[in-house]
This record gives structure tokens, C-alpha cells and sequence, in this order.
């Protein structure tokens, strides 16, 4: 698999004191990128496409998941079978993209960048929590440092998949309950250089998104008539 068969998804919002760096990295190793400008106020997107990314902006602010999203779809659209997600701050080098493209050479569906040895204390606390709860077999579920086969695309561009507020407990369900292999590889992230975490800059954040969290862990613990539906048609059709 070559580089240029592969497409970064990017979502950001005022990341303007490190885009450039960042698209500029992805862009030198042959990928093509995409950058989802989440309604910035800052000059994120003059400087994402200075340094050679296509770039959408929303009108509004959606958050990182439907930024993602939106991502995901333009991709699809382009024809890309393989998706990686990035974020936007510097914490994932775009040199480690070949870790998780090595890992997906072995086999599977998804492939989640982990580093557990990040974050803070209520980062900590959600992922042992939702770990037991929902029996995930995934350490790091807030990672944003992914790779999707064309297989995880069709299922995160579906509507469906837009009522999700985070792109960690519900996509990850969501993809467990479509029957699709996730796996991890291990790589390594770098402090975050600006700005803060959108989900666990407070304890109020924290908690809202345990609520948040715990209510849709309940509503997806099996899958619904819809993924039983699709997921027969695929085996009856044996779809790659």
C-alpha cells in the first residue's frame, strides 16, 4: 500500500500555532489530507492550505466527531478505501501512521493508536469505567489517531452515525456491534502544545461526558435491528 492510497482526516478548530507543521509533515511523506475547519476564528484555515491541505470549513461549530465525520465523507466521495484520522495539535506524528498501516496489513477492520501512558487523571478514571461497562476490548478509547478500512467508512458516514457527540464510546460500539475487527497498535503521542482537551478540560466536562457516555453505553450494548440487517446482507453478499 502506498502512501497516496491513503487519506488524512483533520478535524480543527483555531490550531493555527500548529497546522502548518502538521499538514506540512503529512504532505512531505505523499498522503493526502483533509482538514476540517471547525468554524475557527483564527487563521487555521489561510495556513492549512499554505501548506498543502484540502480544506472544508463549517459554518458553525459541530465538535470534533461531526467535523470528523464530514471528513470521513469527503474522502469516501474522492474514493479512498483507507481512511486515517489525525488531530490537529501536534500530539500524533505523521511518521507513526505507518505503524497503524503495518498493523492493518495484519488484519482488520480498525486500527486505534494507543498510548495509555497520556493523559490525566479523569482521562484515566472514563477509560477504566467505560472499559468495564462496556467490555470494550480497547485501552485507549479517546484516541483520535486512527485507521478506517473501506468497510468502517460505509458505517461512519451513515446517519446513524451522526447523532454521536464523541467520536470514542458510540463510534467504537457502533463498530463492535457492525461486527468489524478494532485492534491497537502502540505508538507514541507528544504533549499536547496548545490549547486543551475538548472533553476533559474540567471535572464538569468530565462528568458530562461520563453521563453522556454511560447513557448511549446503554442504548448501544447490542446491536440494533438495523445493524442485524446490514450485517446479514454483507455476509449473504460477502462484501470486502
Amino acid at each position: 500500500m502506498k502512501n497516496s492510497d491513503i487519506c488524512i482526516v483533520m478535524p480543527a478548530m483555531n490550531e493555527s500555532l500548529t497546522i502548518s507543521d502538521v499538514v506540512s509533515c503529512v504532505v512531505k511523506l505523499g498522503y493526502t489530507i483533509i482538514v476540517v475547519d471547525d468554524a475557527s476564528n483564527d487563521n487555521t484555515v489561510n495556513l492549512a492550505k499554505r501548506a498543502g491541505a484540502i480544506v472544508l470549513s463549517n459554518i458553525q461549530n459541530l465538535g470534533a466527531w461531526k467535523a470528523t465525520q464530514a471528513g470521513l465523507r469527503y474522502a469516501y466521495k474522492l474514493g479512498f478505501e483507507v481512511v486515517v484520522t489525525m488531530d490537529a495539535d501536534g500530539q500524533h506524528d505523521a511518521a507513526n501512521i505507518q505503524l497503524l498501516v503495518a498493523q492493518y496489513k495484519k488484519g482488520a477492520d480498525v486500527i486505534v493508536g494507543n498510548c495509555t501512558s497520556r493523559g490525566s487523571t479523569g482521562r484515566h478514571i472514563a477509560w477504566r469505567f467505560f472499559k468495564t461497562l462496556n467490555r470494550l476490548d480497547v485501552n485507549d478509547i479517546t484516541s483520535g489517531f486512527r485507521l478506517y478500512n473501506k468497510k468502517a467508512l460505509t458505517c461512519l458516514i451513515s446517519k446513524q452515525a451522526t447523532m454521536f457527540e464523541y467520536q470514542c464510546i458510540g463510534v467504537l460500539l457502533m463498530l463492535r456491534n457492525m461486527q468489524l475487527k478494532v485492534v491497537e497498535a502502540s505508538v507514541p503521542m507528544s504533549e499536547r502544545e496548545t490549547g486543551i482537551s475538548r472533553i476533559f478540560y474540567s471535572w464538569r466536562a468530565v462528568t458530562y461526558y461520563l453521563i453522556y457516555s454511560g447513557f448511549l453505553s446503554v442504548a448501544k450494548a447490542f446491536p440494533t435491528k438495523k445493524e442485524k440487517y446490514i450485517n446479514r446482507i454483507t455476509r449473504l453478499h460477502n462484501i470486502d
